[in-house]
């Protein structure tokens, strides 16, 4: 298995971007077309818990949006290979002193499914710590 080839650590990261930007930009609709919409999926969020599809686009509905100072610091893209990957990112805002940090699984489910060459997010789960 090749790990990060690069064609497609760029496809990761043109799918990351474009849900990084749909995230500050509040657009539920392209947040929910990156999100594998299944049973299966899981988010952990800094606060909540979503199991399933369902569940993660009901609370994507009522959430607050992130604030727009959101500052993304020391992503990585890891792709294992031309299928599966991972996005881990730490990210900072106005809105707290805190620190966040971000992990997604991503897997290319069909090149047919959105715009992104198929990559959905899988399972995620954010979190926040004091700043080191």
């Amino acid at each position: 298995m090749e790990v990060n080839r690069p064609d497609i650590v760029a496809e990761v990261e043109r799918a990351f971007v474009a849900y990084e930007r749909a995230l500050v930009d509040n657009d539920v609709a392209t947040m929910n077309a990156l999100f594998w919409h299944a049973p299966q999926t899981v988010r952990y969020g800094i606060a909540e818990v979503q199991h399933g599809g369902d569940a993660i686009r009901r609370w994507r509905e009522s959430c607050a949006p992130v604030p727009r100072s959101r500052r993304l610091h020391r992503t990585v893209v890891t792709t294992f290979g031309a299928d599966h990957a991972t996005v881990s990112t730490e990210f900072t805002s106005d809105a707290t002193p805190l620190l966040g940090r971000q992990m997604q699984t991503w897997a290319r489910l069909s090149d047919k499914m959105n715009a992104f060459a198929g990559w959905m997010i899988v399972a995620a789960h954010v979190s926040l710590i004091e700043r080191p």
